[in-house]
């Protein structure tokens, strides 16, 4: 469904976020009193594109998405091509406020040993693979990636230390 919770026609080309209906879904979280159904689907919290022979497509997931300027960006897609990048050991797109835009993508990256790739390196690899409107307005290198308990990229713990960084950076300019 679009953000106004309207269904998107399969084939349309445009991605939306995911509800499914079984018999088997659960109508409410454990210890949760209200339904987490929104009138009758379960939300995932997965955005996915349906082609025109009903194949699904997951391309990120809805709190990680990327909205700017009324288009959505994929984290995923853009975490993907970095981390194929020579000299990237790991990368997280995040979304960073901006005073224009909403938000725009900042790709953290976390090195190789010995590597010495730059931004310039960074964003020259995406060009041509990413849409332009899509490509990080900036990087910035860690030394070590925050991860979850399960290995996944810690992007609320991202999110909390890089989300004004665009923000704070136009600012000083």
């Amino acid at each position: 469904v679009d953000p106004e919770n309207r269904e998107i026609a399969w084939g349309s080309g445009i991605a939306g976020s995911l509800q499914v209906r079984a018999p088997w879904a659960i109508t409410r979280y454990y210890g949760a009193a209200d339904s987490a159904l929104q009138d009758g689907w379960l939300p995932t919290g997965d955005i996915a594109e349906i082609d025109e022979d009903g194949f699904m497509r997951l391309t990120d997931r809805s709190k990680d998405v990327i909205k700017s300027g009324g288009e959505w960006i994929s984290s995923v897609e853009i975490e993907n091509i970095a981390a194929s990048i020579p000299g990237v050991h790991l990368a997280a797109c995040i979304a960073a406020a901006h005073p224009k835009w909403g938000e725009r993508p900042l790709l953290v990256v976390q090195r190789k040993p010995g590597s010495s790739v730059s931004e310039q390196e960074v964003l020259a690899e995406l060009e041509g693979k990413i849409v332009k409107w899509s490509l990080p307005d900036a990087v910035v290198f860690i030394d070590e990636m925050p991860l979850t308990a399960t290995g996944k990229l810690f992007k609320l713990q991202l999110r909390e230390r890089y989300g004004n960084h665009l923000a704070d950076r136009m600012q000083a300019a």
